[in-house]
C-alpha cells in the first residue's frame, strides 16, 4: 500500500487540512474531529485502498483501517497536517463541541461522576451488608442476625458508619470533581462541599421534618433571614454552586492583582459562592424539588397505574439531576401521616427504577468483551440492586444509552404493576433488594413481583438492544 498517497487522498476527501480540528488513532481506527462534516466525500473515502468502514459517534468521524495500517496512515496524515502529538482525549474534547446540548450535558455529568464511582460503590456495597445484618426476619424468623448474635452489633454499627460516609459527604466529592470539570480549583470546590455539609447546619435529611415542625434554624443578617440547612446527599445544588464557584474564581483572577491573588481570590470566591448557595441556589433548587413532588402526588392520586408508569419512567432522569433527594421531604410527610396515607408510594417506585438500572448494567457486563467496561458494569449493577444507582447509571448505562433506555422502560413496567396493587413502604431504607424490609407486610409479594418485572424487562431489553447495536456496528464496518 502506498500510504503517502492514501493519506493525501484522504485529506482531500475530508475537506483539506483547514477542515481538520483534531487527529488521533486507536488500534484500528483514525479518530477525527472535523469543522464541517457535510463537505466530507464519504462514498469516495469508502473506496480508498485499506478503508474497511467509517462512522460518526460523539462528534467524532472515525475511519476503520485495521491494525497496523492505521498507524501508517496516521503517520502520513500527521506529516501533512502537523498534528502528530494529539491524543484520543483531545479528539474527544474537540468532537464534543459538535454534540447537541443534551449530549454535552450527559457527557458533562458522566465526567463529573465517573471519578467518584469507587467511593459510591464502596458505600453502596457496605450499605447492603449492613442491611443484611440488621434485616428482621430475612434469615431468621422474627429476628435479625444482630438479634441472634449480639456480638455483631458493634461491627454492624461500624459498617453503617463506613457505608454512610460517602453519601453524607457526597457534596465534598461532587464539588471537587465538578469544580475541576468547570475549570475551577478543585480544592476550593472541596471546601465549598465541606461548607454545604458543615455540622453547624441542620442536616439536609432532617429538613422535611423541621419544615413541618417549623423549627428550621436561620441566620439573621441585618434583618434578612437565611436558612441554616445542609445539603447532605444533594447533587443539583452542589453542581450549580460548583459552577458558580468556578466562574467567580476565574472572574476574580482577571481583576485582582497577581500579588494579591492567592490571598484574596480564594477567600472572596468561597464567601461569594457560599452566600449565593444559601440565599439563592439551595432554596431555589429545593423549591424545584417541591414543585416536582406536588406534581408526583397529583400523578399518583389521579392517574393510577398510568401515573405510576410515568413516575417510573422519569425517576431515573430525576436521579441524574439529583432532584430525587427532594422526595425525602415528601416521604417524611407521608410517613408522618401514615395512618391516613398508608405509607409512601415513592419508595417502591424508586426501588423498581434502581433494580432496573442494576439489571441493565449487569446485562452489559455479561455481554461486553471489553474487560474495563465489564469491570465497571458488574459491580455497579450489584450496587444498583442494593439501592445505589449512580455508578451504573453514569458509569455504564448513560454512556452506552441503550441500557438506560432499557432500564427506564423496565422501571415504568414494574412501577405500573406496584402502583396498580397500591404497594407502599412503611419506612425508608435502601431502595432496592434490601427494600423488602421497608414494605407494608401485606404488599410484600407484589413488591417482589415488581422487582422481578423490573429486572427481567430491563435485562432482556438490554440484551436485545445490545444485539441491535452490534448489528449496526457490523454493517458500518462491512
Amino acid at each position: 500500500m502506498n500510504y503517502p498517497v492514501i493519506a493525501k487522498q484522504l485529506l482531500e476527501l475530508l475537506g483539506g487540512k483547514d477542515n481538520l480540528q483534531a487527529l488521533a488513532h486507536c488500534a484500528t481506527r483514525l479518530r477525527l474531529a472535523l469543522k464541517d462534516e457535510s463537505i466530507v466525500d464519504e462514498d469516495a473515502i469508502a473506496d480508498l485502498d485499506g478503508v474497511k468502514g467509517q462512522f460518526k459517534v460523539a462528534g467524532q468521524y472515525q475511519i476503520i483501517f485495521g491494525s497496523g495500517i492505521v498507524n501508517q496512515v496516521h503517520a502520513e496524515l500527521s506529516k501533512l497536517t502537523g498534528m502528530s502529538e494529539m491524543t484520543k482525549s483531545e479528539v474527544a474534547s474537540a468532537g464534543a463541541q459538535k454534540q447537541n446540548v443534551v449530549q454535552r450535558a450527559v457527557k458533562g455529568l458522566s465526567d463529573i461522576f465517573v471519578p467518584i464511582i469507587p467511593a459510591i460503590v464502596a458505600g453502596g456495597l457496605l450499605m447492603g451488608i449492613f442491611n443484611l445484618l440488621t434485616a428482621q426476619g430475612l434469615f431468621l424468623e422474627g429476628q435479625s442476625l444482630i438479634d441472634a448474635n449480639p456480638g455483631l452489633a458493634d461491627l454492624a454499627s461500624m459498617i453503617n458508619t463506613f457505608a454512610n460516609a460517602p453519601f453524607v459527604y457526597l457534596p465534598v466529592l461532587l464539588a471537587f470533581s465538578a469544580s475541576k470539570k468547570f475549570g475551577g480549583n478543585p480544592f476550593l470546590g472541596a471546601a465549598l462541599g465541606m461548607l454545604m455539609v458543615h455540622p453547624d447546619l441542620l442536616n439536609g435529611w432532617g429538613f422535611g421534618g423541621a419544615s413541618v415542625a417549623g423549627t428550621i434554624p436561620t441566620w439573621n443578617i441585618f434583618g434578612f433571614e437565611i436558612q441554616k440547612v445542609g445539603y447532605q446527599g444533594s447533587v443539583l445544588p452542589v453542581l450549580v454552586s460548583a459552577f458558580i464557584l468556578a466562574k467567580v474564581e476565574n472572574g476574580l483572577r482577571k481583576v485582582i492583582p497577581s500579588v494579591l491573588d492567592n490571598l484574596l481570590t480564594p477567600m472572596l470566591a468561597i464567601f461569594i459562592t457560599g452566600f449565593l448557595t444559601f440565599t439563592l441556589v439551595g432554596p431555589f433548587t429545593r423549591d424545584i424539588g417541591f414543585l416536582l413532588g406536588d406534581g408526583l402526588n397529583w400523578l399518583y392520586d389521579s392517574a393510577g397505574f398510568i401515573g405510576g408508569a410515568l413516575f417510573g419512567l422519569i425517576y431515573a432522569p430525576f436521579v441524574i439531576t439529583g432532584m430525587h433527594h427532594s422526595f425525602i421531604a415528601i416521604e417524611t410527610q407521608l410517613l408522618t401521616d401514615i395512618a391516613v396515607t398508608g405509607g409512601t408510594f415513592i419508595f417502591p417506585i424508586a426501588a423498581m427504577s434502581n433494580v432496573a438500572q442494576g439489571a441493565a448494567s449487569l446485562a452489559v457486563g455479561f455481554t461486553t468483551k471489553d474487560t474495563k467496561l465489564k469491570g465497571i458494569a458488574m459491580p455497579s449493577g450489584v450496587t444498583a440492586l442494593l439501592g445505589i444507582t449512580e455508578p451504573a447509571m453514569f458509569g455504564v448505562n448513560l454512556k452506552l444509552r441503550y441500557p438506560f433506555i432499557a432500564a427506564i422502560i423496565g422501571a415504568a413496567s414494574a412501577s405500573a404493576f406496584v402502583t396498580l396493587f397500591h404497594v407502599k413502604a412503611q419506612a425508608l431504607g435502601a431502595a432496592g433488594l434490601p427494600g423488602i424490609i421497608s414494605i407494608v407486610p401485606g404488599k410484600l409479594g407484589f413488591f417482589v413481583a415488581g422487582m422481578a418485572i423490573a429486572f427481567g424487562v430491563a435485562f432482556v431489553l438490554t440484551l436485545v438492544l445490545s444485539a441491535n447495536e452490534k448489528r449496526k456496528a457490523k454493517l458500518a464496518t462491512a
